[in-house]
């Protein structure tokens, strides 16, 4: 089989920038798209990808990421991570631009770059066989919380989306994937959900064993993308052990009843 070739979105930092590096790792042609063009420099110096500026909230930005796209070869994969949260205030109390802001990301963008690479990925099916769409969300698309508001709805859209697509394709050789995250310890998720409070964002993984990194999570991406084609893992979700649901976490180490 020809080698396949993957779009990441959200590939400048975090778990996408993980996939992108796993990925490459293993032979994939990939093409990792964010806002942040410096950042995007250096991931190509340092991997080989291919990489293409956009912000995935500006349709003439999606636009253009197809026509490069179009331009430069097959797509045989999508990976929809894009997205993140702002603020823990409760849905009485939020911002309403954080909401706006969060639904646009995780969801308006996610429809946007669907919409512009499914013809892109079907070539791609006649290709090699089968083209994948996986959509990066969370267990807070399928648990509320408190303080969750905004990211909770903006999720469960997410994985709303989702389920939806996949009853649409139903019957195309496209498989659509959903990778639920619990407690991931990135860089920048909870820097920019806490508006760049470090304090804060260091609070959320204290004491807390063993949270999910993400070469944890992007290891799971790339395995549910190269599974043989027949096998669908529709839903993924990964946790910590420590966590068992968005609103219950371990701190400290972890202990045998008893002991």
């Amino acid at each position: 089989m020809s080698v396949r070739r993957v779009v990441v979105t959200g590939a400048s930092s975090g778990i996408g920038e993980a996939a992108v590096r796993l990925f490459r790792s293993h032979g994939w042609d990939v093409v990792g798209v964010a806002r942040r063009a410096d950042r995007l420099s250096a991931l190509a110096e340092e991997t080989g990808a291919d990489v293409f500026a956009a912000d995935l909230t500006r349709q003439e930005d999606v636009d253009a990421l197809r026509s490069h796209l179009e331009a430069t070869g097959p797509v045989h994969a999508l990976v929809n991570n894009a997205g993140g949260a702002r603020g823990l205030d409760s849905v009485e109390k939020s911002d309403v631009d954080d909401w706006v802001w969060m639904y646009e990301i995780n969801v308006i963008a996610t429809k946007r770059v669907i919409t512009a690479l499914l013809p892109l990925l079907r070539e791609g099916a006649r290709q090699t066989g089968h083209a994948d769409i996986l959509n990066l969300t969370s267990i807070a698309g399928h648990t509320a919380y408190v303080g969750g508001g905004g990211y909770n709805a903006a999720k469960f859209a997410e994985h709303a989306l989702t389920e939806v697509l996949r009853l649409e394709l139903n019957g195309e050789p496209i498989r659509v994937i959903e990778v639920a995250p619990g407690m991931v310890a990135t860089e920048e998720f909870s820097l920019v959900r806490f508006g760049g409070d470090k304090q804060k964002r260091d609070a959320v993984y204290e004491d807390v064993p063993e949270p999910l990194s993400a070469d944890d999570v992007a290891a799971t991406i790339v395995d549910a993308l190269e599974r043989p084609r027949h096998v669908d893992l529709d839903l993924i979700v990964i946790k910590p052990v420590a966590q068992a649901a968005p609103y219950r976490f371990h701190k400290g180490e972890l202990r045998v009843d008893g002991d």
